[in-house]
């Protein structure tokens, strides 16, 4: 890669004073503070994800920049916030490391550049794992939520699209824009996947508009690894709010049934994972690693689970549908202040 000081690369800066908007477009060659942009990479709802080199290491980052209308948002540029200052936070060779959180009038932040692919990108390829590659990813998967639980933080959108792999199954975990953080306000949104997570792979607490803790994404790993294990998620549905109702009143397809080569005993620690009541659950992630390692271990349970899984109880969408309502009010009720306080 050419030095910036070449005559052949044609370098803009981006002012310290530049704000969102003015940074929403960067391109190839663009110079952010020590940062050179090399390509976009991605682009999603809120924020825009760029691959840049450091001009002080020549070594390549990750550059994640919010879209404009967050800066009218105060709900989401907090989010965003919170998300840099959870980054900035947890040190783990399983999580997303944050560099660098921008200059003084400047938001973004800096990432470490990780070589890999998403989880989605790989299960879309191979559909399903064999069985002992699944089991080690879920392992490591709980070594680092052990580690982020421990510290505070609750993940709450863990899902294959936000978990990358690289050529030796090493895993991070990324995108922390819904993450809880022990002891900070709970900020609320007014989309469903921002208020609880993604619906495929929700808990059930989620569902009903509970923040949810660590047990949460415990479970959302359980239905990780029902999908890598079999290829299918456990519950279904023609939208978001029937797979959500699925979550609170059915049972998934045993796994075994799915697939044979799974064992009784990986097939019990799914469940264990997937428990509907949090309590029933593995209370933490270490417990669930542990589970996993030590599968010879595992006592197996006659689960009415097991028995009763073809049995499809009625939809309860007048239910979910008030507990989305529910979730929702706060949101209203925030926009309601907003709109009187510009009126004065």
């Amino acid at each position: 890669m050419e030095s910036p000081s070449s005559p052949d690369v044609a370098i803009s800066r981006v002012p310290l004073s530049a704000t969102v908007s003015s940074m929403a477009c960067l391109r190839p060659g663009d110079q952010l503070v020590h940062y050179r942009i090399e390509e976009l990479v991605s682009r999603s709802g809120m924020a825009s994800i760029y691959r840049a080199t450091d001009m002080r290491t020549g070594r390549p980052v990750a550059i994640k920049i919010p879209h404009p209308d967050m800066e009218a948002d105060p709900v989401l540029f907090d989010r965003f916030k919170r998300e840099i200052e959870i980054g900035e936070k947890l040190d783990h060779p399983g999580v997303m490391k944050v560099l660098d959180s921008g200059e003084p009038g400047q938001v973004y932040m800096v990432m470490e550049w990780v070589e890999g692919r998403l989880l989605r990108k790989l299960l879309a390829e191979n559909r399903k794992f064999p069985v002992e590659r699944a089991r080690a990813i879920a392992i490591a998967i709980c070594d680092a939520l052990d580690y982020i639980h421990r510290n505070g933080v609750v993940h709450r959108d863990l899902k294959p699209e936000n978990i990358m792999i690289d050529g030796e199954d090493r895993i991070k975990l990324i995108d922390f824009g819904i993450a809880g953080k022990a002891g900070a306000r709970r900020l609320t949104f007014g989309k469903l996947s921002q208020i609880a997570g993604t619906p495929d792979y929700i808990s059930p607490e989620q569902v009903k508009g509970k923040r949810g803790d660590g047990r949460s994404d415990i479970y959302s790993l359980g239905v990780i690894l029902y999908e890598m294990v079999t290829g299918a998620t456990p519950f279904e549905g023609a939208n978001p709010f029937a797979v959500m109702n699925d979550r609170l009143v059915n049972n998934p397809v045993p796994p075994r049934e799915l697939n044979p080569e799974i064992s009784p005993e990986l097939q019990e620690a799914i469940y264990r994972a997937l428990e509907r009541e949090p309590k029933n659950r593995y209370s933490t992630a270490n417990e669930f690693a542990w589970d996993l390692e030590h599968l010879d271990q595992v006592a197996v349970s006659d689960r009415t689970e097991l028995r009763d899984w073809k049995r499809r109880r009625a939809p309860w969408l007048k239910r979910v549908l008030f507990y989305v309502a529910m979730a929702l009010i706060p949101v209203v009720i925030l926009g309601l202040l907003m709109l009187l306080a510009r009126r004065h």
